[in-house]
């Protein structure tokens, strides 16, 4: 009977990709990207917004009337996404076009009543969703997360 030398032991997928976040924090940050969005998904499933509706909810609110290109450069979602997402929220009452007073060829986008209680509700909500997206890390981790996020982003 011949003997076979054995092989190099095998790695388990999860070691392996234990051992690959060391070196490729650019996987970990899209896989990290992946789970935080499936979980927004699934909380924001029975809400009168999803996040990219809750993010320009809150946005008008702080800072007023903005027009679609502002929403978009401001809070970093693609120009054809946005579109979208102000149809949306104008079609639930949520937010309202008005012509801009200063460049007829513009408009504002402004939070409505409604827009206000439905930013409320999202609000409220918002510690259940962070704790599930972020609920492994301390929250002397998650402010650390934030810093070197920020440092990433070019934030200051």
């Amino acid at each position: 009977m011949t003997q076979t030398a054995p092989g190099p032991a095998r790695t388990s997928p999860v070691a392996f990709f234990a051992q690959l976040v060391e070196t490729r924090p650019d996987i970990a940050l899209c896989r990290t990207t992946t789970k935080v969005t499936k979980g927004s998904e699934r909380h924001y499933t029975d809400r009168p917004v999803n996040v990219g509706g809750h993010l320009v909810l809150t946005m008008l609110a702080a800072v007023g009337p903005c027009s679609q290109q502002e929403l978009s450069e401001g809070l970093r979602i693609d120009r054809s996404v946005m579109v979208g997402c102000v149809d949306g929220l104008e079609r639930a009452g949520l937010v309202s076009r008005e012509r801009n007073a200063t460049d007829r060829r513009a408009y504002d986008v402004t939070i409505t009543a409604a827009g206000r209680r439905a930013l409320a509700e999202a609000d409220g909500a918002l510690p259940d969703l962070l704790d599930g997206a972020f609920g492994a890390l301390s929250p002397a981790e998650r402010r650390q997360l934030v810093r070197l996020l920020r440092k990433v982003l070019e934030l200051g």
